[in-house]
């Protein structure tokens, strides 16, 4: 159950780079989610994948050598929902399709990869940790700097280039 839960249902196992294949699935759900459902699905996905990461990774690293095992991708689900967040909430309270904001789900998905991947500042003194808690805190932090990187980009972008075109 906890192997299931941190692969994400198996993507953990994909190759190459499994994170990126969590992050990129996560994404595809949001969208779906946010079209067929409700926005407020990909909020709700966050805490869901929080919680579940801070549950069971804990249990599978006691279990085991690796402090950081490349399997483990409920963190970037975790990560890549809170970053999707800070564009979903948005154009949820405005009635636009995420589809006709395209930008509202792929810089998120590139800020978040890119924060994860590079671990600046905080992100990389989670990582540091070599904890379970540094392993969910590190992508959720990625996360919560991937939203704010696209909430300042849109800005710029309605701000001083929209005006421009």
């Amino acid at each position: 159950m906890h192997r299931m839960v941190a692969t994400v249902f198996g993507i953990g196992y994909l190759r190459p780079a499994p994170g990126t294949w969590a992050s990129a699935v996560t994404v595809l759900l949001a969208v779906l989610a946010y079209e067929c459902l409700s926005p407020w699905l990909v909020p709700a996905g966050f805490v869901l994948a929080t919680l579940l990461g801070f549950w069971t990774v804990p249990r599978l690293l006691a279990a085991g050598p690796d402090k950081d095992p490349s399997w483990v991708v409920i963190d970037e689900v975790a990560g890549q929902s809170l970053a999707l967040c800070f564009t979903v909430v948005p154009l949820a309270r405005h009635g636009v399709s995420i589809l006709d904001a395209w930008p509202g789900y792929v810089v998120p998905f590139l800020l978040f990869r890119l924060f994860d991947i590079w671990k600046p500042w905080l992100v990389g003194r989670a990582d540091r940790r070599g904890d379970a808690t540094g392993l969910m805190l590190d992508d959720i932090l990625a996360g919560l700097f991937a939203g704010l990187g696209s909430v300042m980009l849109a800005g710029l972008y309605h701000a001083v280039l929209e005006p421009m075109l």
